[in-house]
């Protein structure tokens, strides 16, 4: 059953490997119906896989095989909270080392080119510390980073 409200992701013909990655990286996440066309279209022909419907942690997406014409870019990324260090480091890896790209900042960019941010949720509780200064420091340390450090971020939490 379709979503009432689902993330539409453009790719180049390559939605269903896409899907099937983030299936294999993400918990809560799975790979659904695929559409394939019934007729020829501009960037491919029947039979071609036009949609993939799936779930990227819990989130009800669709890709669309829709051809060269649109590039993802930083203005939509997933969030991805993790607990701790060990899932953070699994998961950057999975997309760093999968074709991806580093970013700033616990940002990356998976070989589709759709940004990622990899976030512990240590991160989040340090930004968000009721001490303004603990939080300003936290905030320094993560603006010089690539992928989170959990340690470092919460050593300039502390102030040490």
């Amino acid at each position: 059953m379709t979503a009432k409200n689902t993330v539409c992701l453009w790719y180049n013909g390559d939605a269903l490997d896409a899907a099937q990655f983030y299936a294999q990286t993400f918990p809560d996440s799975a790979v659904g119906s695929i559409l394939r066309a019934p007729a020829d279209y501009p960037d491919g022909h029947a039979g071609d896989v036009l949609t993939v419907e799936f779930t990227v942690a819990g989130v009800a997406c669709v890709g669309l095989n829709g051809g060269p014409h649109f590039q993802h870019n930083e203005s939509f990324s997933f969030q991805i909270a993790t607990d701790d260090q060990a899932e953070t480091d699994r998961l950057w890896e999975a997309i760093v080392g999968n074709g991806g790209a580093t970013s700033a900042c616990g940002w990356c960019r998976d070989r589709w080119g759709l940004s990622w941010q990899i976030t512990p949720r240590a991160l989040l509780d340090a930004l968000a510390d009721p001490d303004p200064a603990a939080a300003k420091r936290a905030f320094e340390a993560m603006m010089g980073m690539v992928k989170i450090d959990i340690a470092a971020i919460e050593a300039a939490r502390r102030g040490s």
